[in-house]
């Protein structure tokens, strides 16, 4: 079945790609993205702020808004694994189905159910006082994201990705 070939070319395999991320610290496809997932949610916090001259510390963890987290963290991690591992490898392809996956999602299942939650929440609202669900807690209404954050978000996620692609190719010629 195998050949002494397969296990040289298995072994090389190995070695390379643990060669790439030794350690969790310098593991350049998870720093990318948590680095772009990081300027997202940040980007929302500093622009609630400035709008409403107010801070929202829900908004450096919570779903929704411009740009999307979700499509930056899993488009830097999509292109840093290509930056490493090769555009070509089963691996990138695994790490861009499931980014297509994620940006998918966030403009359709979860951007419906936040409609959804909207109309929702008014009904409740407009319900006489003494209902059952007239004290109900609301339901949260920003969930997903319209196609422009999406891209907005993969488009950061990218540039991401690709900045700390020329940072370790820079800081490895040193």
């Amino acid at each position: 079945m195998g050949d002494a070939s397969d296990s040289r070319s298995l072994d090389q395999t190995v070695e390379s790609s643990s060669s790439y991320s030794s350690t969790i610290v310098t593991n350049y496809p998870l720093i990318a993205a948590i680095v772009a997932f990081t300027i997202a949610q940040s980007t929302k916090f500093v622009t609630s702020w400035y709008r409403e001259k107010q801070w929202d510390l829900k908004l450096l963890i919570g779903s929704g808004g411009m740009p999307s987290s979700h499509s930056a963290t899993v488009s830097a991690l999509t292109v840093a694994i290509g930056f490493q591992e090769g555009f070509g490898g089963s691996v990138f392809a695994a790490a861009l189905i499931l980014s297509c996956i994620v940006m998918y999602d966030a403009t359709g299942v979860r951007l419906h159910a936040g409609r959804q939650a909207e109309v929702l929440n008014q009904i409740v609202y407009e319900l006489p006082a003494e209902h059952p669900l007239a004290e109900s807690r609301p339901l949260r209404e920003l969930l997903g994201h319209t196609p422009a954050q999406v891209v907005a978000g993969c488009l950061l996620g990218v540039v991401t990705a690709v900045i700390g692609h020329l940072i370790t190719m820079m800081t490895s010629r040193s």
